[in-house]
């Protein structure tokens, strides 16, 4: 199936997993995998512009990682900073909105500064919004969500879907259509609980830091071939 034949999704979500074990598999320390990871991030981008994918939501990093080595977690935070400054421009050039998902308020000032000027920077670009899930939980933005709920006075009679949606970190999103998770691991790992209750999940071995432009094609090509029902006939 060729680019033009493909059936392209509104909305692609990417657990990005295997960085480690790309760089395990090099002997190379794990921070390297990260890099090598975040270099691969700008192909996909751009191909997403090029194949029309409106929203396209990367999961970088959970509530969870903070309890993985300081030394990482440090390394992390800085390659994002990297990425902010380095890339900010050319991906407001192409039409590319960033938005932040997830609670900003753990970053370091620094670099929470600098996620809040690139989201400004990029609030009225329409080619693709790009939301960064950095601190995210799907439990967190639930519970996140119905605190936001109670604080607004909401009458339990009133709390509907809707409402929640409105009030969950990717509100202004809609739900995702394909999740795609890399290195081979098969499970949800606390992303998008709420949003992804019908998207159509697909599974790679392949590692983060080698799933490229043809690799995302064979994704959106298999998706091309199922038959969303939606819980219907």
């Amino acid at each position: 199936m060729t680019s033009t034949e493909l059936k392209i999704p509104a909305h692609i979500a990417i657990i990005m997993d295997g960085n480690g074990r790309w760089a395990a598999a090099r002997g190379l320390p794990r921070l390297e995998g990260h890099r090598a990871g975040t270099e691969n991030l700008r192909q996909i981008i751009r191909a997403c512009v090029e194949l029309g994918v409106k929203y396209l939501t990367l999961y970088a990093f959970s509530t969870e990682n903070w309890g993985r080595p300081k030394e990482e977690v440090n390394g992390l935070l800085t390659i994002l900073e990297s990425v902010i400054d380095h890339e900010l421009n050319e991906l407001n050039a192409e039409g590319v909105r960033i938005v932040h998902v997830g609670r900003l308020e753990a970053m370091p000032k620094k670099i929470r500064q600098k996620v809040c000027h690139s989201m400004e920077k990029t609030r009225n670009n329409e080619k693709l919004v790009l939301n960064i899930a950095w601190n995210y939980g799907g439990r967190d933005e639930i519970v996140c969500a119905l605190q936001e709920i109670v604080k607004a006075g909401i009458p339990a009679e009133k709390i509907n879907e809707e409402v929640i949606t409105q009030h969950l970190f990717t509100h202004g999103s809609p739900d995702p259509d394909l999740i795609i998770r890399t290195s081979g691991e098969m499970r949800v790992s606390n992303f998008l609980i709420w949003q992804s209750a019908y998207a159509e999940w697909y599974f790679t071995p392949t590692l983060w830091p080698d799933f490229n432009k043809e690799e995302l094609k064979k994704a959106i090509d298999n998706y091309s071939h199922r038959k969303r029902r939606f819980g219907k006939l």
